[in-house]
Formats: structure tokens, sequence, C-alpha cells
């Protein structure tokens, strides 16, 4: 029964709530599990549904599809809110559950956003579920794998609801341009450009559509028994478009993970377009700055020094003089940061070490490279045969500076790229001058130690298009 006023009349719903489909045949969107004889279809027609997880962005249809398996199944159906409900709600309908399932009769229970529940209030639904007691369905904007507990999503077959494309969202607009529930029968006017315009701006959110067109309608100029929507009335009901983006949830990871492999894979444009993305959201811009300082030195490192200037210099921009204003320093940092020659070195350099820092013994320091700020200290050796590089001709001495068991061994491996080559240069000459000054009984075949760590970066090729200077000669050995 539809809400009446004091004086009788009907409250008026909105048009998004007045177009919820029905039955599947109205349901737009979701073909890969509602088209014929797929599986979310059949298991709905045959009343046979499982306890299972909503996923999709808003105004894709998880609460519609929700209340279409309530008009379709025999079971008795709960309607249930995690926004207006809490663990005594929760007792109170599993109880009622249970009591009908010993005549028989099964509940499905609908949470919709499940994700605003905590763990004790995930937690009371568990035996629930794993008795049969209840189906539970739940709808939820975000990745049940962050927000919902692994005991509880084991339990629950997950689909991934996708956005609506523009072409069926432009569908849904014409249905409610025709239907009688929403604004068929009042002459309405209004052209194929507009419709795509209200199209693209929902991004992919049928009610966000729905609440467009509504606007825009009940503020069309009434002419001739007809009411007319024109492009200049539309512009200010679409000026600012909602970015659909969550700071703390999987949007986030995804749009700046987007921002790294794009600068990672030299697309400058793929990179602005991405920080654009999270900025325009309300990103914090000093968050994006500080992800550009680590991607200069993990994936730029020495091959061009300077990109870690940059990204620093960008991140006090960012600081000083805030947002709108700093999004074109950070645009120069990524621009700069996608055109940079490309080496992992560092990165890789420093994994391989902490691999052995952490699975290795705890060698102490070589005595030879101790300090002794105390008599005891130097009495016990500390610092006995350190030489003073800057004394030595070379600018080198021959000491180990590594544990015994780590003699050798080489975490950084320098490549070819940008700068990077006169640093490779420099290394060989060093290790050159080491094999040939170290005493005999330290010789002994080097070890190069390379780690591929969580986010292994790779070499792009990507070359400069100049060659580096050879480094000054100051003896054969090239230091």
């Amino acid at each position: 029964m539809e809400q009446q006023t004091l004086f009788g009349g009907e409250v008026a719903r909105p048009l998004a709530s007045r177009m919820r489909p029905r039955t599947l045949e109205e349901f737009f969107g979701q073909e890969k599990f509602l088209g014929e004889g797929k599986v979310l279809r059949q298991l709905i027609d045959s009343d046979n549904v499982p306890s299972m997880i909503f996923w999709g962005p808003p105004g894709v249809g998880k609460t519609t599809l929700a209340r279409i398996i309530a008009r379709r199944t025999k079971a008795e159906f709960v309607d249930f809110s995690a926004v207006t409900s809490g663990v005594k709600e929760i007792k109170a309908v599993m109880q009622r559950a249970e009591d009908v399932r010993r005549f028989g009769q099964k509940t499905i229970l609908f949470v919709d956003e499940i994700h605003r529940f905590n763990k004790a209030q995930q937690d009371a639904f568990l035996p629930y579920v794993e008795r049969g007691s209840i189906v539970l369905i739940g709808a939820t904007t975000e990745n049940p794998s962050f927000e919902i507990n692994s005991a509880l999503l084991s339990r629950c077959k997950v689909f991934v609801l996708e956005a609506l494309s523009s072409a069926q969202i432009t569908a849904v607009l014409n249905r409610a341009l025709t239907d009688e529930r929403g604004f068929g029968g009042q002459n309405v006017h209004i052209s194929d450009e507009c419709l795509a315009m209200i199209a693209n701006f929902a991004n992919g959110d049928a009610r966000a559509a729905l609440g467009t067109l509504e606007m825009a309608v009940l503020n069309g100029r009434r002419e001739n028994g007809g009411i007319y929507v024109e492009k200049q009335l539309l512009e200010q009901c679409v000026s600012k478009k909602s970015l659909l983006y969550d700071k703390n949830g999987e949007e986030h990871y995804n749009l700046i993970s987007a921002l790294h492999k794009s600068m990672r894979n030299s697309d400058p444009d793929a990179a602005v377009y991405w920080l654009a993305r999270m900025l325009e959201a309300g990103e914090d811009p000093l968050y994006v700055a500080r992800r550009l300082i680590r991607f200069a030195s993990e994936d730029i490192g020495l091959a061009d020094s300077r990109a870690l200037e940059i990204a620093v210099a960008a991140y006090q921009a960012s600081h000083f003089i805030g947002m709108p204003e700093c999004s074109v320093h950070l645009t120069h940092a990524v621009i700069y940061l996608s055109l940079a020659p490309r080496s992992n070195a560092v990165y890789k350099a420093y994994e391989a070490a902490k691999q052995d820092a952490l699975h290795m013994l705890d060698e102490p320091v070589p005595l030879v490279i101790r300090n002794a700020p105390t008599r005891l200290m130097d009495e016990l050796g500390y610092g006995e045969g350190y030489v003073y590089a800057h004394n030595t001709p070379d600018k080198i001495a021959a000491m180990e500076c590594l544990p015994e068991s780590l003699r050798g061994r080489r975490y950084y491996m320098p490549t070819e790229e940008g700068s990077e080559a006169r640093a490779k240069q420099k290394l060989d000459a060093v290790l050159r001058w080491r094999a040939e000054h170290a005493p005999e009984s330290q010789r002994m075949p080097q070890t190069e130690t390379t780690q591929s760590g969580p986010c292994p970066a790779g070499q792009s090729g990507h070359k400069t298009g100049t060659e580096s200077p050879a480094p000054l000669e100051r003896n054969k050995y090239g230091l």
C-alpha cells in the first residue's frame, strides 16, 4: 500500500523507486548472470537460490535483484538493513527463521549494505547459515574480501555486478519516458543527445540517471500540453560528475595501481588520466605525491636521479598550495616519471639484502669497520686495520665490509639505462680493483643475489636516446 498524506493524496515516490524492475524481463544489465540459461537466472527461476553476495557499484540492481527474488520465491523473505539493525534484531530474525524451518519453511534474509555490519554482527549469521536455517543474500558496494568475515564469505557465492553501459542506461531512461509509472502520457520532449548526456553523466548508475532525468523533467519548459527538456537546462543538472571512489576501499587501490603501472609502462596519457580520476574524486594530493616519490626510486633509481628530486619537489609544492592548484605540479611529476629511463636495480638491491637480513644469522659487524669511542673498545680491536679511503691514491681500501658469511655477495646490479650506465662503469671498476687488491685469503668468486620482491618491476628496455659519457679515467681501473 502506498503511503497516504493527511489529506488522502499519495506521497510521490522518486522516479527511481517507481521504475524499479519487477521482473527479470524488465531488468537491464548483468546478462552474464541473468541471460537465458545463465547460472543466476536458473537459480532464481527454480527458486533454489543459495547464500550469496551481490557486489557492485551503486545503481546496478543489487537491491532490485533481491526484490525480484522476493516476488518469485515460496520462502519467507525478510528484508534487513545493516544501517538500522543490530545484534538484537539479528537474533530475533534468526529465531523466527529457526522456528519456521521446523515446519519445512525456509527463510531468505536480504541484508542491504552488509559491509556496514561489524565482525560481531556478521558472526551472528554464521551458525544459521551453516545449519541452513536461512539463505543469506547480502548487497555491498565494497570488496567482500575486505569487508566480509572470511568464514561467512566462504559459505556464500559472490556475484560481481558491473556498472551499466551507456546504451543500457539510455534504455532505462526511454522506458521511464514511456512507462505509466514514470512519465508516460505526460508528453515529455527530450532529444537523444540529452539522453546520451544523462547516460554518460550517470557513470553506470541507473538510479543516478533516473534522478537526473526526473530533475530535468520537473524543471522543463511547459508549453502546449508538453514538457520540453532543453540542453541548456540539462547542462545545469549535470554540471558536476560524481566519480566512484572510496579512499579506504578497493577502488582506492585499483586507481593508485593503475597510475603506478601506467607510469612504469611509459604511458603519460594513461598516467595523467588516472591521476585526474583520483584527484577529482577527492584523493589527498599528498598521498599521490608520496607514491610518486616511491616510484622515483623503485622504478627509475639511478637511471635518472633527477626523478627523485622532481617527485620530492612536487610533494613540497602540493603541501604549500594544495588542491586544485597543485594538480599541475603532480601532473608535471607524473609526465616526467613516465618518460624517464627505467631501472628497478635499487628496488631489487634492497629486496635481496632484506632477505639476507631477515633469514640469515645476525652476524656481528666486522671489527675493522667498527667505531672505537672508548679505551675498552680500542683494546678489543674495534677499528683495527681500518683504512681511511680518502688517504689512499685510488680513494678505496682493500677492506671487507660485509660479514664473513656474506663475503662477495652482490645486491646492486646496475643496468645500462640512462645515467645508471655511469654507475655501472664505476662499480665495475671498483670490483676490478677489489679483485686485484684483496688479500689471498679473502679472494673468492662474487655471488649475485636477486630478489623479485612482492611486486617485481622488470626491465622496460626504455632508452634515453643519448649515450652516457665515460667517467674520468684516474687510473687503469677507472677510479
